[in-house]
């Protein structure tokens, strides 16, 4: 078939056709081009950015950028989560057995575990459109095209940040429908009916509460020798090869640097020579805990006692956050992150467009994800006020 169609005699003479001529052009041969109809052909598809770098070469560079932005999520994050794919976690805690003297002819009795706790984990779908649009695209240079990229990653960054921190500090249970069944989101320990395991000589009998009020307009020695209590009788401390962090506000931080024994506290306040601190001792002179562990892209202001003290203005005035961790992305870290029990589907994704040979044309971005407290003993929060019982702060309540 020809692409040049010829046109009849009396579209030529501008006459007004007859039944013969109409009838005739049901059977005439001719193309149909894209414009024509509002369609658009391989020509009219806008392939490159307002610069000339290829799109779908750009959309190759932003998968890769995705994927490493996935294995190498934010410091803190690392230090407080572990990633789960299943939506429920069973868990039975050990009971505390001895060795009973053995008889002759007697059968030792056997280590049991206790009850089977359920812990449920939220999960929701969050995207950010872009509007990639060709029209956008035509008029973009890469460089405006790959800010955006990156503006998506610090909002997810963002989002993941904020929703641990919600998760935090949030002392209310949640419930989750999984599989047509409501499983309890626990926060840390919150009075409920759960009574935590023994550890060692601690016995707990009733309901225990890790979300506590100060009893002070402000922050002393006094706050930060409780929450050590809280996390020490549930087996949380640094000999044990856990690290225990305090994260404060900026406010609660310019207090605690004040700490020293001669003063009455506890403890010493140690600087952090990453902030310009230091201390100068005689020779021969040994302190308690020289090694300062700096948490990677936070302000790590020094040392209390067992606690590394962090400054970080997302926590807000008036509250601090005890928290053990065992290290980044560790099992034994207290809050639990789930992800798509399909592996495809688990981190930031970037989703194609409607058009699979120019992906990036109406793409999105796509993450999915819950929470859920996995160690309730492993977190303390404390309100600093004079009176009342605990508050979740407006930001993430």
């Amino acid at each position: 078939m020809s692409d040049t169609m010829v046109l009849p005699k009396w579209v030529e003479t501008l006459q007004k056709p007859t039944i013969a001529d109409m009838l005739a052009l049901q059977d005439t041969p001719f193309t149909i081009r894209g414009f024509e109809r509002g369609y658009n052909q391989a020509a009219d598809v806008i392939t490159e950015s307002g610069d000339g770098v290829p799109l779908n070469q750009m959309w190759d560079e932003f998968q890769r950028t995705i994927q490493l932005w996935n294995s190498q999520r934010d410091p803190l994050t690392n230090l407080l989560t572990w990633r789960v794919s299943r939506p429920v976690e069973g868990i039975r805690y050990p009971t505390q057995e001895d060795f009973e003297e053995a008889s002759e002819f007697g059968e030792p009795k056997g280590i049991r575990l206790g009850p089977l706790f359920k812990l449920g984990f939220g999960f929701k779908w969050w995207d950010l459109a872009i509007r990639y649009t060709w029209m956008f695209l035509a008029e973009s240079d890469a460089a405006q095209i790959e800010a955006l990229n990156n503006s998506a990653l610090e909002a997810d960054n963002r989002l993941q940040f904020t929703r641990v921190m919600r998760q935090v500090f949030n002392s209310t249970t949640a419930v989750a429908t999984i599989d047509d069944e409501a499983v309890n989101v626990y926060p840390f320990y919150n009075a409920d009916s759960q009574v935590p395991p023994r550890w060692k000589t601690t016995v707990h009998t009733s309901a225990h509460n890790h979300y506590l009020v100060s009893g002070g307009a402000t922050v002393d020695s006094g706050d930060l020798d409780a929450i050590e209590a809280h996390l020490y009788h549930h087996g949380y401390t640094v000999s044990r090869g856990t690290q225990l962090i305090i994260l404060v506000n900026r406010q609660e931080g310019a207090v605690i640097r004040t700490f020293t024994v001669a003063g009455g506290d506890s403890y010493d306040f140690i600087p952090s020579s990453g902030v310009g601190g230091g201390v100068i001792l005689p020779n021969g002179t040994i302190i308690g805990r020289p090694n300062v562990v700096n948490v990677p892209g936070l302000v790590t202001i020094g040392t209390y006692g067992p606690f590394t003290i962090v400054e970080e203005d997302y926590v807000p005035a008036a509250y601090m956050v005890a928290l053990a961790t065992g290290g980044e992305d560790s099992i034994n870290n207290p809050v639990g992150i789930r992800e798509h029990e399909r592996s495809s589907l688990r981190g930031l994704r970037l989703v194609k467009g409607r058009d699979n040979d120019y992906p990036l044309v109406d793409s999105f971005y796509q993450h999915g994800f819950g929470t859920g407290i996995r160690h309730r003993g492993a977190g303390v929060v404390m309100q600093v006020k004079a009176s009342g019982s605990y508050d979740i702060p407006t930001l993430y309540a």
